[in-house]
Protein backbone atom coordinates (compact mmCIF):
# COMPACT_ATOMS: atom_id res chain seq x y z
CA UNK A 1 0.00 0.00 0.00
CA UNK A 2 1.39 3.40 -0.98
CA UNK A 3 1.05 6.04 1.71
CA UNK A 4 1.81 8.95 -0.64
CA UNK A 5 -0.39 9.49 -3.70
CA UNK A 6 1.44 10.32 -6.93
CA UNK A 7 -1.32 12.86 -7.75
CA UNK A 8 -0.91 14.74 -4.48
CA UNK A 9 0.70 18.17 -4.53
CA UNK A 10 4.43 18.37 -3.66
CA UNK A 11 3.59 20.03 -0.32
CA UNK A 12 1.06 17.35 0.55
CA UNK A 13 3.45 14.56 -0.50
CA UNK A 14 6.12 16.06 1.77
CA UNK A 15 3.77 16.16 4.72
CA UNK A 16 2.66 12.59 4.13
CA UNK A 17 6.23 11.38 3.91
CA UNK A 18 7.10 13.12 7.20
CA UNK A 19 4.02 11.57 8.80
CA UNK A 20 4.98 8.11 7.50
CA UNK A 21 8.55 8.52 8.81
CA UNK A 22 7.30 9.63 12.22
CA UNK A 23 4.90 6.68 12.33
CA UNK A 24 7.71 4.24 11.59
CA UNK A 25 9.85 5.75 14.35
CA UNK A 26 7.00 5.43 16.86
CA UNK A 27 6.37 1.82 15.85
CA UNK A 28 10.07 1.00 16.21
CA UNK A 29 10.18 2.65 19.65
CA UNK A 30 7.07 0.77 20.77
CA UNK A 31 8.64 -2.50 19.64
CA UNK A 32 11.87 -1.73 21.48
CA UNK A 33 10.04 -0.89 24.71
CA UNK A 34 7.95 -4.06 24.43
CA UNK A 35 11.03 -6.26 23.97
CA UNK A 36 12.82 -4.61 26.86
CA UNK A 37 9.77 -5.09 29.09
CA UNK A 38 9.18 -8.71 28.15
CA UNK A 39 12.83 -9.72 28.45
CA UNK A 40 13.35 -7.81 31.71
CA UNK A 41 15.83 -5.41 30.12
CA UNK A 42 16.50 -1.85 31.15
CA UNK A 43 18.24 -0.50 34.22
CA UNK A 44 18.16 -2.62 37.38
CA UNK A 45 15.46 -1.77 39.86
CA UNK A 46 13.35 -3.12 42.68
CA UNK A 47 9.74 -3.22 43.78
CA UNK A 48 8.54 -3.64 47.35
CA UNK A 49 4.94 -4.55 48.14
CA UNK A 50 2.80 -4.58 51.25
CA UNK A 51 2.80 -8.39 51.05
CA UNK A 52 3.56 -11.12 48.56
CA UNK A 53 -0.14 -11.17 47.70
CA UNK A 54 -0.02 -7.60 46.43
CA UNK A 55 -1.35 -4.37 47.87
CA UNK A 56 0.46 -1.05 47.82
CA UNK A 57 3.77 -1.04 45.96
CA UNK A 58 6.82 1.21 45.73
CA UNK A 59 9.42 1.08 42.95
CA UNK A 60 12.98 2.21 43.42
CA UNK A 61 16.34 1.93 41.71
CA UNK A 62 18.96 -0.67 42.55
CA UNK A 63 21.10 2.06 44.16
CA UNK A 64 18.21 3.21 46.34
CA UNK A 65 17.38 -0.36 47.39
CA UNK A 66 21.03 -1.04 48.19
CA UNK A 67 21.22 1.99 50.50
CA UNK A 68 17.81 1.30 52.06
CA UNK A 69 18.91 -2.24 52.94
CA UNK A 70 22.00 -0.90 54.70
CA UNK A 71 20.00 1.67 56.67
CA UNK A 72 17.55 -1.00 57.82
CA UNK A 73 20.27 -3.50 58.73
CA UNK A 74 22.17 -0.98 60.83
CA UNK A 75 18.96 -0.05 62.66
CA UNK A 76 17.87 -3.57 63.59
CA UNK A 77 21.42 -4.51 64.58
CA UNK A 78 21.33 -1.65 67.07
CA UNK A 79 18.05 -2.96 68.45
CA UNK A 80 16.00 -0.10 66.99
CA UNK A 81 12.32 -0.85 66.33
CA UNK A 82 10.72 -0.90 62.89
CA UNK A 83 9.35 2.61 63.51
CA UNK A 84 12.90 3.93 63.84
CA UNK A 85 13.84 2.33 60.53
CA UNK A 86 10.79 3.93 58.90
CA UNK A 87 11.86 7.33 60.22
CA UNK A 88 15.42 6.83 58.96
CA UNK A 89 14.28 5.72 55.51
CA UNK A 90 11.83 8.61 55.14
CA UNK A 91 14.58 11.02 56.17
CA UNK A 92 17.03 9.63 53.63
CA UNK A 93 14.35 9.68 50.92
CA UNK A 94 13.83 13.39 51.53
CA UNK A 95 17.45 14.39 52.05
CA UNK A 96 19.11 12.47 49.21
CA UNK A 97 16.46 10.29 47.49
CA UNK A 98 18.37 7.37 49.06
CA UNK A 99 21.51 8.20 47.08
CA UNK A 100 24.92 8.53 48.68
CA UNK A 101 25.66 11.92 47.14
CA UNK A 102 28.88 13.88 47.53
CA UNK A 103 27.28 17.33 47.52
CA UNK A 104 24.52 19.31 49.20
CA UNK A 105 23.66 22.55 50.95
CA UNK A 106 26.89 24.06 52.26
CA UNK A 107 28.99 21.07 53.39
CA UNK A 108 26.13 18.53 53.57
CA UNK A 109 26.99 15.05 52.34
CA UNK A 110 25.66 11.54 51.98
CA UNK A 111 22.38 9.76 52.52
CA UNK A 112 21.24 12.01 55.36
CA UNK A 113 23.00 15.20 54.22
CA UNK A 114 25.02 15.34 57.40
CA UNK A 115 27.50 18.18 57.82
CA UNK A 116 31.11 17.66 58.93
CA UNK A 117 31.18 21.23 60.26
CA UNK A 118 28.30 20.38 62.61
CA UNK A 119 30.05 17.44 64.22
CA UNK A 120 28.49 14.57 62.26
CA UNK A 121 31.88 13.13 61.33
CA UNK A 122 34.53 13.45 58.67
CA UNK A 123 33.49 13.53 55.01
CA UNK A 124 34.86 10.00 54.61
CA UNK A 125 32.80 8.77 57.55
CA UNK A 126 29.60 10.46 56.42
CA UNK A 127 29.94 8.95 52.94
CA UNK A 128 30.04 5.48 54.49
CA UNK A 129 26.36 4.38 54.58
CA UNK A 130 26.95 2.16 57.62
CA UNK A 131 28.47 5.04 59.59
CA UNK A 132 25.95 7.67 58.48
CA UNK A 133 22.99 5.41 59.31
CA UNK A 134 24.52 4.57 62.68
CA UNK A 135 25.03 8.16 63.75
CA UNK A 136 21.50 9.04 62.59
CA UNK A 137 20.12 6.32 64.89
CA UNK A 138 22.37 7.54 67.71
CA UNK A 139 20.74 10.97 67.50
CA UNK A 140 17.23 9.56 67.02
CA UNK A 141 17.57 7.43 70.15
CA UNK A 142 18.18 10.64 72.12
CA UNK A 143 14.78 12.06 71.10
CA UNK A 144 12.36 11.33 73.98
CA UNK A 145 9.40 9.24 72.84
CA UNK A 146 10.41 9.38 69.17
CA UNK A 147 8.42 6.25 68.30
CA UNK A 148 5.20 7.96 69.42
CA UNK A 149 5.87 11.25 67.66
CA UNK A 150 4.63 12.08 64.17
CA UNK A 151 7.34 10.99 61.74
CA UNK A 152 8.08 14.48 60.52
CA UNK A 153 8.55 15.71 64.11
CA UNK A 154 10.93 12.90 65.03
CA UNK A 155 12.98 13.36 61.85
CA UNK A 156 13.14 17.13 62.31
CA UNK A 157 14.46 16.84 65.86
CA UNK A 158 17.43 14.96 64.44
CA UNK A 159 17.94 16.85 61.17
CA UNK A 160 17.01 20.47 62.04
CA UNK A 161 15.94 20.95 58.44
CA UNK A 162 14.74 24.18 56.88
CA UNK A 163 11.77 22.24 55.49
CA UNK A 164 10.49 20.25 58.48
CA UNK A 165 7.20 19.14 56.90
CA UNK A 166 8.88 17.55 53.87
CA UNK A 167 9.55 14.22 55.57
CA UNK A 168 5.87 13.34 55.96
CA UNK A 169 5.26 12.72 52.25
CA UNK A 170 7.74 9.85 52.28
CA UNK A 171 6.14 7.97 55.16
CA UNK A 172 4.00 5.56 53.04
CA UNK A 173 6.96 4.44 50.92
CA UNK A 174 9.29 4.27 53.92
CA UNK A 175 6.74 2.15 55.76
CA UNK A 176 6.59 -0.38 52.91
CA UNK A 177 10.38 -0.50 52.75
CA UNK A 178 10.88 -0.90 56.47
CA UNK A 179 8.33 -3.72 56.70
CA UNK A 180 10.21 -5.73 54.08
CA UNK A 181 13.75 -4.85 55.16
CA UNK A 182 13.13 -5.62 58.82
CA UNK A 183 11.44 -8.92 57.97
CA UNK A 184 7.96 -7.80 58.91
CA UNK A 185 6.67 -8.81 55.47
CA UNK A 186 7.73 -12.05 53.77
CA UNK A 187 8.63 -12.40 50.07
CA UNK A 188 7.75 -8.72 49.59
CA UNK A 189 10.80 -7.30 47.81
CA UNK A 190 12.13 -8.29 44.40
CA UNK A 191 14.84 -6.77 42.20
CA UNK A 192 16.21 -7.05 38.67
CA UNK A 193 19.95 -7.34 38.01
CA UNK A 194 22.06 -6.15 35.09
CA UNK A 195 23.02 -9.19 32.97
CA UNK A 196 26.56 -7.95 32.40
CA UNK A 197 28.36 -11.25 32.96
CA UNK A 198 30.23 -10.14 36.06
CA UNK A 199 30.82 -12.83 38.68
CA UNK A 200 30.18 -12.44 42.37
CA UNK A 201 32.02 -13.75 45.41
CA UNK A 202 30.30 -15.15 48.49
CA UNK A 203 33.17 -13.94 50.67
CA UNK A 204 32.39 -10.37 49.55
CA UNK A 205 28.74 -10.91 50.49
CA UNK A 206 29.90 -12.22 53.87
CA UNK A 207 32.03 -9.13 54.41
CA UNK A 208 29.09 -6.82 53.65
CA UNK A 209 26.77 -8.83 55.90
CA UNK A 210 29.26 -8.46 58.73
CA UNK A 211 29.62 -4.72 58.16
CA UNK A 212 25.86 -4.16 58.23
CA UNK A 213 24.71 -6.72 60.81
CA UNK A 214 27.80 -7.08 62.98
CA UNK A 215 30.38 -9.84 63.45
CA UNK A 216 28.05 -12.09 65.45
CA UNK A 217 25.78 -12.85 62.49
CA UNK A 218 27.88 -15.64 60.96
CA UNK A 219 29.66 -18.41 62.86
CA UNK A 220 33.38 -18.92 62.16
CA UNK A 221 32.49 -22.09 60.26
CA UNK A 222 30.28 -20.27 57.72
CA UNK A 223 30.78 -21.84 54.27
CA UNK A 224 32.24 -18.71 52.73
CA UNK A 225 34.73 -18.14 55.54
CA UNK A 226 38.23 -18.88 54.31
CA UNK A 227 36.97 -19.85 50.88
CA UNK A 228 37.69 -17.05 48.41
CA UNK A 229 35.80 -17.51 45.17
CA UNK A 230 33.04 -19.57 46.76
CA UNK A 231 29.66 -19.20 45.05
CA UNK A 232 27.35 -19.95 47.98
CA UNK A 233 26.88 -18.51 51.45
CA UNK A 234 24.49 -20.08 53.95
CA UNK A 235 23.39 -17.85 56.82
CA UNK A 236 21.86 -19.83 59.73
CA UNK A 237 18.57 -18.60 61.16
CA UNK A 238 16.87 -19.99 64.24
CA UNK A 239 13.28 -20.02 63.00
CA UNK A 240 12.10 -21.39 66.34
CA UNK A 241 13.39 -18.33 68.17
CA UNK A 242 10.33 -16.77 69.85
CA UNK A 243 11.96 -13.36 69.57
CA UNK A 244 11.59 -13.32 65.80
CA UNK A 245 13.68 -15.98 64.10
CA UNK A 246 11.53 -16.12 60.97
CA UNK A 247 11.45 -12.33 60.82
CA UNK A 248 15.25 -12.31 60.96
CA UNK A 249 15.35 -14.74 58.08
CA UNK A 250 13.24 -12.55 55.83
CA UNK A 251 15.24 -9.51 56.86
CA UNK A 252 18.43 -11.21 55.66
CA UNK A 253 16.77 -12.59 52.51
CA UNK A 254 15.41 -9.19 51.50
CA UNK A 255 18.78 -7.57 52.28
CA UNK A 256 20.47 -9.97 49.86
CA UNK A 257 17.92 -9.29 47.11
CA UNK A 258 18.07 -5.52 47.64
CA UNK A 259 21.85 -5.63 47.22
CA UNK A 260 21.79 -8.19 44.42
CA UNK A 261 22.93 -5.88 41.63
CA UNK A 262 25.96 -4.52 43.50
CA UNK A 263 27.00 -7.90 44.95
CA UNK A 264 26.08 -9.99 41.87
CA UNK A 265 23.67 -12.18 43.82
CA UNK A 266 22.06 -14.73 41.50
CA UNK A 267 19.70 -16.53 43.87
CA UNK A 268 18.33 -16.24 47.40
CA UNK A 269 16.27 -18.96 49.05
CA UNK A 270 14.56 -19.11 52.41
CA UNK A 271 11.58 -20.83 54.02
CA UNK A 272 10.62 -22.75 50.89
CA UNK A 273 10.70 -19.64 48.67
CA UNK A 274 13.29 -18.63 46.10
CA UNK A 275 14.20 -15.49 44.17
CA UNK A 276 16.44 -15.75 41.10
CA UNK A 277 18.00 -12.93 39.11
CA UNK A 278 17.25 -14.68 35.82
CA UNK A 279 13.58 -14.99 36.77
CA UNK A 280 13.24 -11.71 38.64
CA UNK A 281 10.03 -10.83 36.82
CA UNK A 282 8.37 -13.68 38.77
CA UNK A 283 9.47 -12.31 42.14
CA UNK A 284 9.57 -14.89 44.92
CA UNK A 285 8.24 -18.30 43.94
CA UNK A 286 7.75 -21.63 45.65
CA UNK A 287 10.90 -23.71 45.76
CA UNK A 288 10.10 -27.00 44.04
CA UNK A 289 13.18 -28.75 45.33
CA UNK A 290 14.55 -28.89 48.84
CA UNK A 291 18.04 -28.52 47.38
CA UNK A 292 19.99 -25.93 49.32
CA UNK A 293 17.14 -24.96 51.63
CA UNK A 294 17.35 -26.71 54.99
CA UNK A 295 14.57 -24.56 56.42
CA UNK A 296 16.93 -22.94 58.92
CA UNK A 297 19.20 -20.89 56.68
CA UNK A 298 19.11 -18.09 54.18
CA UNK A 299 21.01 -19.41 51.19
CA UNK A 300 22.70 -16.81 48.99
CA UNK A 301 24.25 -17.87 45.68
CA UNK A 302 26.30 -15.39 43.66
CA UNK A 303 26.81 -15.29 39.91
CA UNK A 304 29.83 -17.22 38.69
Amino acid sequence: MCLVSETASPVRRGRLRRFAAALLVLLALAGYVTVRYVTGGGPPGCVVRASEKGGAAYRLSAEQADNAATIAAVGTTRGMPQRAVTIALATALQESALRNITYGDRDSLGLFQQRPSQGWGTPEQILDPVYSAGIFYDHLAEVPGYSRLPLTVAAQRVQRSGFPQAYAKHEPDATLLSAALTGGASAALSCSVRPDGRAGDASAVQEELTRAFGPGLLPPSAPAAGAPGSAVLSVPVDREDPDGGDRRGWELAHWAVARSDALRVAEVSYAGRVWSSDRAVEGWRAQRSARGDDGGSVRIRVAH
